[in-house]
């Protein structure tokens, strides 16, 4: 793995760290453009070569990304998703990704119209098998068809988009959650911080 995808993804998770404790406001954002859009940014969006070689983007997918913070944000604190989720992290924690995955899946045979737990379940999927799977695909068409007008579905499918190299639909859907979302929205800095990462880099040109 490069150097500049592990910046990535630390950069991520501490990014959703500093959420998960509260920061918010400027502070929050000035925190995603250094830490996770600044080298992230790089990483994911600014290499010309990621979307057309499959290999590197299947590796940014396998690399499961703690999104507690994320999940708590557009889904909330103490209910049925905070259930699930505390063994299906425990899980994925330790590269354990298939029972990750499982747990969503009973989650959702047990609540088929969350459309919380179908949006992680096909992240799970996602993070499995390195790749956005038909299988993940129709999760993630589910969670959206369960509750269009909801953001997190659409948020965790643009994030495995923009984590694959599919970073033209990503930034569609981030454009348009940013738009949607009031300034108070607990989730607005995420998509805002998501949408910097798809932001075009100055290429590198020779003398």
């Amino acid at each position: 793995m490069s150097g500049l995808l592990i910046l990535a993804i630390s950069g991520l998770a501490t990014f959703v760290l500093l959420y998960a404790m509260g920061v918010r406001g400027g502070l929050l954002t000035l925190s995603a453009a250094a830490l996770l859009f600044g080298g992230a940014g790089y990483a994911v969006a600014g290499r010309p070569n990621l979307p057309g070689d499959p290999r590197e983007a299947s590796e940014n997918l396998r690399i499961p990304l703690d999104l507690s913070g994320a999940r708590q944000a557009f889904y909330g604190r103490f209910n049925r998703v905070d259930f699930w989720a505390i063994t299906a992290d425990s899980y994925a924690r330790r590269g354990e990704t298939a029972d990750a995955a499982g747990v969503w899946g009973s989650a959702v045979r047990e609540n088929p119209r969350s459309f919380a737990l179908w949006s992680l379940y096909a992240t799970a999927l996602t993070d499995h098998a390195g790749q956005i799977t038909p299988a993940a695909e129709l999760a993630f068409d589910r969670a959206i068809a369960l509750a269009p007008d909801q953001p997190g579905p659409r948020f965790f499918k643009a994030l495995a988009q923009l984590r694959a190299g599919d970073v033209e639909p990503a930034r569609e859907v981030f454009l348009q959650l940013s738009a949607e979302a009031s300034e108070t929205s607990d989730w607005k800095p995420l998509v805002d911080g998501a949408l910097l990462l798809t932001e075009p880099q100055p290429q590198a040109t020779g003398s």
